[in-house]
């Protein structure tokens, strides 16, 4: 099969999805033009700031949902059961599921000023509901946090040359967040301004690379470090025009991805389907578990109804931000599907662009990585490698700042507004909070529970679309755009948690067990009190 057709294929079902079911879901939310969003109606200067324009917004939101995870996810998913079920899956959840969640967590929020969907539980389901939701989220959270900054530190460890543009970058998102805000210089010469030094920071660190003794250790921690100060410094300042510029490098390389595809155009190697059952468990529902960015994402949510909520400035902006960035995120997904499976080789006897003998022996960035830059070879040489790790890496580091934040503002919700511990009004003190829990992670061993993060992340979303429908109804609108893939959701990740429960108990790995087993009774709580928040609101009750 030519991987260009099914490249072209999918474009061309994602802009459909786009336009008309994205416009579907715009009328059943109701868009108004004239109201005012949180970010116009309670700007603060720190976290509720308008956007310049949506542009920028945008750049911010599909680089902080995005992260490795749609390309983690159908690198491994292909290499266990071949790239046809990936594609499928990736289609089929961004068009239907992906985007109906990103779009509403993200109207959910408009209309609860700007609130986290932890805190609309309450008003949508019950006070409880809020409660256990919003702790389990700032747990998952804490564990994200960890998580990327170790892999952001063996990163840079491991390809040195990333160093220099990735550190470079926060000072260029300084530079471009005050031409843009404090100089009031014109979008477009501010944006060349930012691409210019960052490309210029790209070929600096090509050829000095820098290497550091105690290096995953070390970059862990000054990572952790310099997500402590993005998450309080005002937003416009550096978090939103760094994942801006950060968005130049992941559309670049995108586009430049794409446009290899259509001068090389390989045949896929990989095999469509190899088997239902593989070493990561049956197809479904453990695919679906394991692509989750590309596809849908609880995650995604949460940005949606933290950071976007607080900085859009119409209601009009929400399909491109929340339904086009699932959408865009969607596109990369299938960009990786491809540039394993058709840009590496199944057999050959040049082992070192063998996809399951990378895989094995050198792992899923590296895999990537080669693959990526067996495509793009006619345009950038043996710079192509390096430029996909870095695309790689600039995820990283927009997930890593954005997580920060919205723990925090998950963290001051659940301590300051319901406990009422007013030292949580200080952000110093609440973002430090959260870096030292994820440092003793970071730095220990997180290994121990990642296992059932992704589960856990497919029912974050699965809640999230439960009580976004639960909100509809509220509204009086009907909430089924939402409570389907919720079912679909909250089905498969029950599944998954109970085949990992098995999978863990028989390894004897208890911790994973109990924490897989209260993440199914979770599930069942939120079902239970929501339908029975249905019936009273049916009944006439509050």
């Amino acid at each position: 099969m030519n991987s260009l057709f099914i490249g072209l294929l999918c474009l061309f079902l994602f802009y459909l999805g786009y336009r008309f079911y994205g416009k579907f879901a715009e009328n059943i939310w109701g868009i108004d033009v004239n109201r005012k969003t949180p970010a116009v109606e309670h700007p603060d200067g720190v976290d509720y700031v308008p956007a310049k324009h949506w542009s920028i917004l945008f750049g911010h939101h599909f680089a902080s949902i995005a992260g490795a995870g749609p390309i983690i996810g159908p690198v491994i998913a292909c290499a266990s059961w071949g790239w046809f079920p990936p594609i499928i899956w990736i289609l089929l959840g961004s068009i239907f599921l992906g985007g109906i969640h990103d779009f509403s967590a993200l109207m959910a929020s408009i209309r609860n000023d700007g609130k986290s969907v932890g805190d609309i539980a309450e008003s949508s389901i019950s006070y409880l509901t809020k409660i256990l939701f919003s702790i389990f989220l700032w747990l998952s959270l804490i564990l994200v946090i960890a998580v990327f900054a170790a892999v952001g530190g063996k990163t840079l460890e491991a390809k040195p040359e990333v160093v220099i543009p990735t550190f470079g970058l926060i000072v260029d998102a300084i530079i471009v967040g005050l031409l843009l805000y404090k100089w009031n210089v014109n979008q477009i010469l501010s944006s060349f301004i930012g691409v210019l030094i960052l490309f210029i920071l790209i070929v600096i660190g090509y050829h000095f690379p820098i290497s550091i003794p105690d290096g995953s250790r070390t970059w862990t921690i000054i990572l952790l470090i310099y997500a402590f100060f993005a998450s309080v410094i005002p937003v416009n300042i550096l978090l939103q025009p760094r994942d801006y510029l950060a968005t130049f490098v992941l559309f670049f390389g995108l586009l430049f991805g794409y446009i290899g595809l259509l001068i090389t155009h390989p045949t896929f190697h990989t095999p469509a389907f190899i088997k239902f059952e593989s070493s990561k468990g049956p197809l479904w529902p453990m695919m679906c578990v394991i692509i989750a960015c590309g596809a849908i994402s609880g995650f995604h949510g949460l940005v949606a109804g933290g950071t976007t909520s607080k900085q859009i400035t119409s209601e009009k902006d929400a399909k491109k931000i929340g339904y086009g960035g699932m959408i865009a995120e969607g596109i990369l997904a299938v960009l990786a599907v491809i540039a394993v499976s058709a840009g590496l080789y199944w057999t050959s006897d040049n082992s070192s662009l063998v996809y399951p003998h990378i895989m094995k022996k050198e792992g899923w960035i590296v895999a990537f990585g080669k693959g990526y830059g067996e495509i793009t070879k006619p345009i950038f040489g043996s710079l192509g490698v390096l430029i996909g790790i870095m695309t790689l890496k600039t995820f990283v580091m927009t997930t890593l700042d954005s997580a920060t934040r919205i723990t925090r503002y998950i963290q001051e919700e659940i301590f300051l507004e319901t406990a009422k511990i007013k030292i949580f009004k200080n952000r110093y003190f609440s973002a430090a909070v959260i870096i030292g829990f994820a440092t003793i992670l970071a730095l220990g061993n997180w290994k121990a529970i990642w296992p059932v993060f992704g589960a856990s992340n497919q029912l974050v979303a699965a809640i999230i679309l439960f009580v976004t429908g639960c909100f509809l109804i509220n509204q009086k609108k009907n909430p089924l755009i939402t409570f389907i893939p919720s079912i679909f959701m909250f089905l498969t990740t029950i599944v998954a948690l109970i085949y990992e429960c098995k999978v863990f108990y028989s390894q004897k790995k208890l911790l994973l067990g109990n924490i897989s087993v209260i993440l199914i009774i979770l599930a069942f709580f939120v079902i239970i009190e929501g339908v029975r928040k249905i019936k009273r609101l049916r009944t006439g009750k509050s």
